[in-house]
């Protein structure tokens, strides 16, 4: 077994699940706090993904308004039965029960969600038999309070439950056995299970049965794919999903991350999706083959600007939808409003390059408010560049603690800029404006603690003499092993108060050579 080094699809994109309409593939993930909600990508070859959308686009089909951190929609399960597209997940803040929902085109529009009430759980996996029962599979808890895979038929379109639930395999002795799939492969129904917990013990087990509703037996050369143990570079392998080609062979689409620095590592990325290649031995079990990776070593500049039109398909907001918060583009100003009283909004997109430049330019003289541009991995666990109040400060929140690191008046910043009702040539009349900006790097010298971090966050303003940093911190303090939960960095526009005038926000990535910022 050989793992991948580079994602197919990088970023905090986990829990893949992957099915093929004719000969093309397509994949969802889980976006939990965050709407819209399930990215939708496809893909001519397993190895270069297009994002084409959401497929929990609009309010009717996602609430979000109690999620926290790490809330909301978990490891949802794509499958193509029937001529439509089926996606079946659970939102762990808005009721119980998992949430189905289909398409005739992956493109949408994806009908409302059809709620199934089944006990408690998450990950459910949706499957037809021979007779065309649907059968949903999920990790939940039996009664003597241990987690296993559980299973129960429906009725897809009225969403109901048909029997009991029955317990079908609780895996190899590891940790959360989870992300249940079943897939039928010649005259077995295979089984493919997480075990070990989504960090440094996952791993992907397989059982296999001559029906999809048992008994299992499993696979003597389990896990069939893991890192715990190994010094590879990408680390907490599992939660897979099968898919076949058109010419009978099948591959793997796995989450993982890429951890770096000192012990005991920090990934700040997310879990994103990796793929492999499946072999098969002479008994009919599978083995993870070689890796499937995206064609270029090295990925190209990313670069990505708000314009006059749509967001572009990469943004999201945390706890609601885009447009609840942030206006359409007038007269070159998007106007971003903090929700109500102490509520603070955020919009963005996923950070998905090691080295990373963003900018957002305020209108100060059109913004009532506090706020500017954030790197987050959650609200508690972020580092904000904000304007407000006549100063620009760069802030750092690790959990309950808040230091600023760094301030300018803003009228130190804007001297000599035109005041308001004059502009250069061809600009619309503005008062004045500031420029915040945040990066990541590769560390510039030695931690507090001597051992190396994973990146380096330096924060700042641009001026008309460049760059002027107010600040920086050790990247581990925003990363998922020190702020917990599921997710990954984002980076974005924040508003703590009031609303702010957001005249441009751009976003600059690259995974190049060591110490190469994304300038």
């Amino acid at each position: 077994m050989r793992l991948p080094e580079r994602p197919v699809i990088s970023g905090f994109h986990p829990d893949p699940s992957v099915c093929r309409v004719g000969s093309t593939y397509y994949l969802v993930c889980s976006s939990f706090e965050y709407a819209p909600g399930v990215p939708l990508f496809r893909s001519e070859d397993l190895r270069t993904w297009q994002k084409i959308g959401h497929v929990l686009d609009r309010p009717s089909q996602l609430a979000l308004d109690r999620a926290g951190p790490s809330g909301g929609i978990f490891a949802p399960t794509l499958r193509y039965h029937d001529g439509r597209l089926w996606m079946i997940t659970t939102n762990f803040s808005d009721r119980a029960g998992m949430l189905l929902v289909t398409a005739d085109d992956p493109a949408g529009p994806w009908s409302d969600p059809v709620w199934i009430d089944t006990p408690s759980g998450v990950d459910p996996d949706l499957a037809w038999d021979e007779d065309g029962t649907c059968l949903v599979t999920w990790s939940g808890v039996d009664d003597a309070g241990r987690t296993v895979i559980r299973q129960v038929p429906v009725d897809p379109v009225a969403g109901k439950v048909l029997g009991e639930p029955r317990q079908l395999w609780s895996g190899t002795g590891g940790k959360y056995p989870e992300a249940p799939h079943l897939h039928r492969i010649g005259d077995h129904w295979y089984l493919v299970v997480a075990e070990g917990g989504t960090d440094r013990g996952h791993a992907v087990t397989v059982a296999r049965g001559l029906s999809p509703t048992g008994p299992f037996e499993p696979c003597p050369h389990n896990p069939v794919l893991t890192a715990r143990g190994l010094g590879t570079p990408v680390q907490n392998t599992g939660h897979a999903d099968l898919v076949r080609r058109p010419d009978g062979s099948w591959a793997m689409v796995f989450l993982g991350v890429r951890a770096r620095g000192g012990t005991p590592h920090w990934h700040v990325l997310g879990r994103e999706t990796f793929a492999c290649e499946i072999v098969w031995d002479d008994d009919g079990w599978p083995r993870a083959g070689e890796p499937i990776e995206p064609p270029d070593e090295r990925r190209p500049v990313e670069h990505e600007e708000l314009t006059a039109g749509d967001l572009p398909l990469s943004w999201v907001a945390a706890g609601g939808f885009p447009a609840d918060v942030l206006g359409p583009e007038e007269g070159g100003v998007r106007r971003l409003t903090a929700r109500g009283e102490g509520g603070r909004t955020f919009v963005g997109r996923r950070q998905e390059h090691f080295a990373m430049t963003a900018r957002v330019s305020l209108d100060l003289a059109a913004s009532h408010g506090v706020g500017g541009l954030e790197l987050r991995v959650d609200h508690r666990h972020a580092v904000t560049v904000e304007a407000g109040d006549g100063t620009v400060r760069a802030v750092a929140t690790i959990g309950e603690a808040r230091a600023v690191l760094g301030a300018l008046s803003v009228s130190e910043l804007t001297a000599g800029e035109p005041a308001s009702g004059e502009s250069a040539a061809g600009e619309p009349p503005s008062g004045p404006r500031v420029t915040l900006e945040l990066r990541t790097a590769e560390p510039s010298g030695p931690s507090p603690s001597h051992i190396p971090g994973p990146d380096e966050i330096v924060a700042g303003v641009v001026g008309p003499e460049g760059f002027r940093e107010l600040g920086r911190l050790d990247g581990r303090y925003l990363s998922t092993e020190v702020a917990g939960g599921f997710t990954g960095r984002m980076v974005g526009l924040t508003c703590a108060r009031g609303e702010l005038a957001v005249t441009s926000f751009t976003y600059r990535g690259t995974d190049g050579p060591k110490g190469a910022a994304a300038g």
